[in-house]
């Protein structure tokens, strides 16, 4: 696939890093000729430098024939004016645009195609604001991800001492877990994967990746871990988009406190919520977050558009009592330093924001992609399409499917029903099919299996 990304910045380079590994035809534009030229030394890519919204630049990038234009930039109205560029002067097919002010987003009749012909809109804060608030959901989850309309769910969590499934084979989930079905999708150990078989047994501080209902999750999750009690008081660091809408969605079921050191911005804040108690003021001196009862907060999430910031105001929250701390980090060596240490949840905008572009980039019908454990490896939501003539899932038991190596099949979706599969389980037309990869390198034999043979069009 041809594809043009059109800013070179953390998001625009994580998306081409993601691509680029997936012998996709990649061109990067950016106006940073530094940028471009550290991207170029890492991956197989072109670059051009240039303002990404001149159609000089687009067709020196190839926007001919490009497939896809992936809108990245820090300026909304930059990403909006290339796809329409994209649109009336290349005729290129697919544009995707990240665009962040709600000013934009809360008028829906904007993208239409008469108006500006953008087919994907990414709001990477809306997609921050949804997963941490699910992480509150789920006290104790490392990451929880949706599929299926949020009917499935998928959750990762470290396995600690007191869990009655922790020194046990996998296959006594059922006789811990009578009526309630779920599967174990993978195991990392001391970062290494681990497919699960029926005599895998759980040792502690083993990263676990589980698949079940949604209303089955809190039971599962009991299973591997003591249950952390329920978040009452949530305490925010950033009153950005980000902060603004968490505290906005969660005043009204949680105890919530914001602190940011803009008067204006607090001032702003406070005449729009209604419950929540916005604070001026420094996340990092002790004294106010001791004045404001920091060892009785339940929650304390640290997202600034400072990344030293949020780290630093995280591990003294935790050090002065907080039970959970969770920071915003850009840097991907920033979150691999500090995850699991005394930061118990490093944020990574880049790993929730891919999935959501890497959805429109699958070939074969792909509802949902989620990357994982910082890309390396991802969970799909496939649709199942044909019959056994064509198609190499439909009308076969999950047995019977030629999985990629460190490939499993978690979960079906058939209409309402969501079915946690078993070797013996029979794929059908339609069904929306959960799978985790392990290896993301496989990707492309999974796309093969779920694309339509001639016989089915």
């Amino acid at each position: 696939m041809k594809i043009i990304i059109l800013g070179a910045g953390q998001v625009g380079s994580s998306v081409a890093e993601n691509l680029a590994s997936e012998a996709n035809d990649i061109t990067v534009i950016d106006t940073d000729e530094q940028r471009l030229q550290d991207l170029q030394d890492r991956l197989d890519l072109r670059t051009v430098v240039g303002y990404a919204s001149h159609p000089t630049v687009l067709a020196q990038a190839g926007a001919d024939d490009a497939d896809m234009i992936i809108a990245v930039t820090n300026s909304d109205e930059t990403n909006m004016i290339a796809c329409q560029i994209a649109y009336t002067i290349f005729h290129t097919p697919t544009k995707i645009a990240r665009v962040r002010a709600v000013e934009y987003l809360s008028q829906k009749q904007l993208f239409a195609q008469d108006a500006l012909p953008i087919d994907v809109l990414i709001s990477p804060e809306q997609l921050m604001t949804d997963y941490i608030l699910r992480l509150i959901e789920h006290p104790g989850a490392l990451q929880v991800l949706d599929f299926a309309g949020g009917k499935v769910r998928l959750v990762g969590l470290k396995a600690y001492y007191g869990g009655p499934l922790v020194g046990n084979e996998l296959r006594t989930i059922r006789e811990h877990m009578p009526g309630i079905e779920t599967r174990v999708a993978a195991i990392f150990r001391r970062g290494k994967a681990i497919i699960p078989e029926g005599n895998t047994v759980i040792e502690v501080d083993d990263e676990v990746f589980f698949v079940a209902a949604k209303k089955n999750i809190r039971a599962v999750m009991g299973e591997l871990r003591r249950l952390d009690k329920p978040i009452k008081r949530v305490m925010i660091v950033g009153g950005g988009n980000i902060g603004r809408r968490l505290a906005l969605t969660l005043e009204s079921d949680y105890q919530v406190k914001l602190i940011d050191h803009n008067p204006e911005r607090c001032d702003s804040i406070s005449k729009e919520v209604d419950n929540a108690i916005i604070l001026l003021g420094d996340a990092a001196d002790g004294d106010l977050l001791l004045e404001e009862n920091i060892e009785h907060t339940d929650v304390f999430c640290a997202v600034t558009n400072d990344d030293e910031a949020n780290i630093l105001s995280s591990m003294l929250a935790k050090r002065l009592g907080a039970r959970k701390v969770m920071a915003l980090i850009n840097r991907t060596a920033y979150v691999d330093l500090v995850q699991s240490g005394i930061i118990d949840i490093a944020i990574s905008p880049q790993q929730v924001t891919i999935g959501s572009l890497l959805t429109h980039i699958r070939r074969g019908d792909v509802a949902v992609v989620h990357s994982l454990r910082r890309g390396a490896a991802e969970a799909i939501e496939a649709i199942a399409h044909g019959d056994r003539n064509s198609s190499k899932v439909v009308g076969r038991r999950i047995e019977e499917i030629k999985l990629p190596a460190g490939t499993s099949i978690g979960a079906i979706v058939r209409g309402e029903e969501v079915i946690i599969v078993h070797h013996d389980t029979m794929v059908e037309a339609d069904d929306h099919v959960i799978l985790f990869l392990v290896d993301k390198k496989r990707i492309p034999e999974v796309e093969k299996l779920f694309q339509v043979g001639v016989t089915f069009l």
